[in-house]
């Protein structure tokens, strides 16, 4: 059992309070609404969301921290988080009564793994693929998730007696981002030499993205099996922007115990192929990863790859819903493209909050033009991928007070 000191216990379960209580205010069943209708398709103001990422080490500093064991500082900071989107940050996230406790896991590698090369500090690196050629396939493994259940049970406990009388304690665990591939592809193979095997290696190529989609299938037929997948119809980040709120999952036939694919949504992208035309990308990707988009009840697609040449492909996939459009794909032409039949997912460029002093006015523009061009689309501003907010917390808070307003003039 984890020993956590009664100095640390005192300082979360005051944390947990204050949670629950942003939790029970009136405005976060408002929010909680508004994406349910907006995941709906029905008509909505554009919904607002800020997840700073990295930035988020400029916002909690260590010298707020104030407790001593490592799971308490754990639990401390994701507290802290949360309080700063329901008091501060101003976007539409809903603050939720809920403390989630994942499960404790390991997962093998494909029998061989990439040599990173530099990344100090949270640098960048590049890296040393293993896959040196095809032949080499046979020593290539499924992965193999292993779930320590008892080390689980000795963090829910704890977990349990700290904060179950404030906040709702759940067994929740996310196995995967997303299951598009080819970022696996390109640790195992290498991204460059993927572009030159569309020429010169096509069929060591698709038994390569054939091995990987059967991994991916495989790890849901495991989960699915180990009765180890949660709903994420709820407050869960879905996608690579939103959140899954939606009366539509699970399916009717749900029995309110196991959970399948095909009561949750489901995720694919691949950034790592921006660079090929739309005709490699549905031949070397997409039919891949088309039998796991099968698996789900809804779909979102994309992420920080433009969506405009390649949409023609994509929009194939079954029960789509959410569709990124990133800051570098054509706004005007995804809104005539995706029109009010899918959530528009915009990405604005996070750059525009990476500096000490951000350029409200410019800001503004920009997302006065976008709000303009995408009326009467299904509209989520999704301010995300960042690795700086310039060392200044109200950075996104300024922004997100532009973005409600500006989707607040319609």
């Amino acid at each position: 059992m984890v020993d956590i000191g009664k100095k640390d216990v005192d300082t979360l379960r005051r944390l947990a309070k204050q949670v629950a209580e942003l939790a029970a205010r009136p405005v976060q069943q408002r929010k909680r609404d508004l994406w349910y209708a907006h995941n709906a398709l029905q008509p909505t103001r554009p919904v607002i969301f800020c997840d700073p990422e990295n930035g988020w080490k400029e916002i909690i500093t260590q010298d707020q921290m104030q407790c001593e064991n490592d799971m308490a500082r754990g639990w401390e900071w994701h507290l802290r988080r949360e309080l700063f989107w329901g008091e501060s940050m101003g976007d539409d996230r809903v603050i939720e009564p809920f403390l989630n406790v994942p499960y404790v896991s390991t997962e093998t590698d494909w029998g061989m793994r990439e040599t990173r090369i530099g990344g100090e500090c949270g640098g960048a690196y590049t890296w040393d693929s293993p896959l040196k050629s095809y032949e080499d396939m046979g020593k290539l493994r499924f992965p193999e998730i292993t779930v320590d259940y008892e080390a689980t049970q000795s963090i829910l406990a704890p977990a349990n007696d700290i904060f179950g009388d404030i906040l709702k304690v759940r067994l929740k665990a996310g196995w995967w981002w997303s299951l598009g591939m080819t970022w696996d592809l390109a640790k195992l193979r290498g991204l460059e030499q993927i572009m030159i095997d569309m020429y010169d290696e096509p069929e060591g190529l698709h038994r390569l993205m054939a091995f990987l989609r059967d991994c991916a299938l495989r790890k849901l037929d495991f989960l699915e099996e180990n009765n180890l997948l949660s709903l994420n119809n709820d407050g869960t980040y879905v996608g690579s922007g939103g959140f899954g709120y939606t009366d539509e999952l699970p399916r009717s036939d749900f029995d309110g115990k196991r959970v399948h694919p095909r009561d949750m949504w489901g995720f694919c992208e691949s950034q790592e192929t921006v660079g090929i035309s739309a005709w490699m990308f549905e031949e070397f990707v997409f039919q891949y990863q088309l039998p796991i988009l099968e698996r789900f009840g809804l779909n979102c697609y994309g992420c920080c790859e433009p969506l405009d040449k390649r949409w023609h492909v994509v929009k194939k996939v079954p029960r789509l819903r959410r569709v990124s459009v990133s800051a570098w794909a054509d706004v005007s032409d995804m809104a005539e493209k995706l029109g009010d039949r899918y959530i528009f997912s915009w990405k604005p460029n996070p750059a525009d909050i990476a500096l000490p002093q951000i350029d409200k006015d410019r800001i503004r523009k920009d997302m006065r033009r976008a709000v303009e061009i995408t009326r009467g689309r299904r509209v989520e501003v999704i301010m995300k991928d960042n690795h700086t907010i310039g060392g200044n917390p109200q950075n996104v808070i300024d922004w997100c007070r532009i973005a409600r307003e500006e989707a607040e003039r319609l």
